[in-house]
């Protein structure tokens, strides 16, 4: 089977910990190579048509049912050589899924249930397998872990879903084994590529679920290592050095960020997954996050505070291989036909905007469907368009940045007054138009902000070649 190419950072956010009562679940799809491009598309509900999802990185096929809901996915452009990976998206139900989460289990584990990454289902089919067909976010843990009883698992996965009032984040780190925990509602969790979940409670089902036998498994293989508890993370996962540069530092400043005022070290292999802030979180705190880089320490490689060594010590929250970030929101305050939105930043999010699509507006712009596999420069792709941006700011940083700050604090203030004054509109239309009304405002939103951001990029560039060190001041009467 082809190497996972997922390499990503989540925040989960519970309803009572958001300023405005609403659900997070967020997840940067990073790659392995800068360039995957990818678009965003809706696949339409089917009916009394069963039929398989074929996976494109090894021999997988999995039975779909005779009915499937509508539902968003972000795949690759290149899906037979690259996988589909839909990634992330909500279907008609108003349920979000996101997938995936790479994690690593340890070599114990690992030997007395290897992963079957033959026949396996692995990253680049699991949304098209789950998400059509489940009606809340437990339902999808459930539907997904009866997947993986019959069909095994291919890689180790961390896989989110969401609704109205839950949160439940999935990690799957063997050929059949798992547990799912469901975010706390006052609270939010981090992570990047460990397995994070962490004392497992099998007395509260309300909150924990795991694959059948998972205690015996755990017991006859002796695979407990701590003398008390039952720590998911201790028994299956890993502890090592490239965790500690590759993956912990980002949980770390992920809980910089949203509790600034808990110290805690960097290389902490036991960093907590689920804490409490000590205020109420916003959507842009967790984008904050995920379009880190460890500003303010001496880890940023953008920064100056520390020195070569430092800054180029521990892998930043967004890089050049992240594909597209995204925010699943669901918002309580909303009227339900509108209340779940996908928040996306295509290119590197330190750069480009969270633009908004409601989970029902089934008509994507054509910008974002159509991607092309290599640039054009006509920029009519969103993809393309946005991976530009990033690679002009980022070329003249110290130069750029303020113009992209307020470039991007401009966006927000239309994406927020927009979302409002759409999303309050839809209960003066008729319930069977909501869907095409919610698609013909996003397509009008979607064209306003391709006319900004041409706009930035055409000044950055002409300021940009101001800034040529092929120059030489002479007297200008010369």
């Amino acid at each position: 089977m082809k190497k996972n190419l997922s390499a990503c950072t989540t925040v989960l956010v519970g309803k009572s910990a958001t300023i405005d009562g609403s659900v997070m679940a967020a997840r940067n799809d990073d790659t392995f190579a800068p360039l995957t491009p990818q678009r965003f598309v809706t696949y339409p509900a089917y009916h009394n048509h069963p039929n398989q999802v074929k996976a494109y990185l090894n021999k997988c096929v999995v039975d779909r049912p005779a009915d499937g809901y509508r539902y968003q996915g972000t795949p690759n452009v290149n899906y037979e050589k690259e996988g589909v990976f839909d990634e992330s998206g909500f279907n008609e139900k108003n349920v979000g899924m996101s997938a995936t989460e790479s994690v690593y289990a340890n070599e114990r584990v690992l030997a007395v249930d290897p992963l079957n990454t033959e026949t396996g289902i692995n990253e680049d089919l699991i949304v098209a397998a789950t998400l059509p067909f489940i009606d809340s976010a437990k339902n999808g843990v459930e539907y997904l872990g009866q997947l993986i009883a019959k069909y095994g698992s291919a890689e180790g996965n961390g896989v989110i879903f969401a609704d109205k009032n839950d949160v439940w984040y999935m990690e799957i780190v063997t050929g059949h084994q798992w547990v799912a925990q469901r975010i706390p509602d006052d609270a939010y969790a981090v992570t990047g590529n460990r397995i994070a979940i962490q004392q497992v409670d099998f007395d509260d089902p309300a909150n924990f679920m795991w694959s059948d036998g998972i205690q015996e498994f755990v017991e006859k293989n002796n695979l407990n290592p701590d003398k008390h508890g039952w720590n998911f993370r201790h028994i299956f996962g890993t502890a090592d050095v490239f965790d500690q540069y590759y993956n912990t530092p980002r949980q770390w400043y992920g809980h910089k960020l949203l509790n600034p005022s808990v110290e805690q070290d960097p290389l902490n292999f036991d960093l907590p997954f689920i804490m409490r802030s000590d205020r109420k979180l916003t959507l842009k705190d967790v984008q904050d996050v995920l379009s880190s880089h460890y500003q303010g320490t001496p880890y940023d490689p953008l920064g100056h505070e520390g020195n070569k060594q430092e800054r180029e010590m521990f892998r930043p929250i967004s890089l050049n291989r992240t594909q597209n970030s995204h925010v699943l929101q669901i918002r309580n305050d909303l009227p339900e036909a509108a209340s779940t939105i996908m928040w996306m930043a295509l290119g590197v999010p330190t750069f480009t905007p969270y633009v908004p699509f409601f989970g029902n507006a089934d008509d994507i712009d054509v910008s974002y469907r159509e991607t092309p596999k290599k640039l054009n420069m006509d920029f009519k792709s969103a993809y393309w368009m946005y991976r530009a941006l990033s690679m002009i700011v980022e070329s003249h940083h110290a130069e750029f940045t303020q113009a992209d700050l307020d470039y991007l604090k401009d966006s927000r203030e239309y994406f927020y007054r927009w979302v409002n004054k759409v999303a309050h509109q839809v209960e003066g239309v008729d319930p069977k138009e909501v869907n095409q009304f919610l698609s013909d405002r996003t397509h009008e939103m979607v064209a306003e902000m391709a006319k900004r951001t041409k706009k930035l990029m055409a000044e950055l560039i002409m300021h940009g070649l101001e800034l040529s060190k092929l120059t030489f001041n002479i007297d200008k009467n010369l």
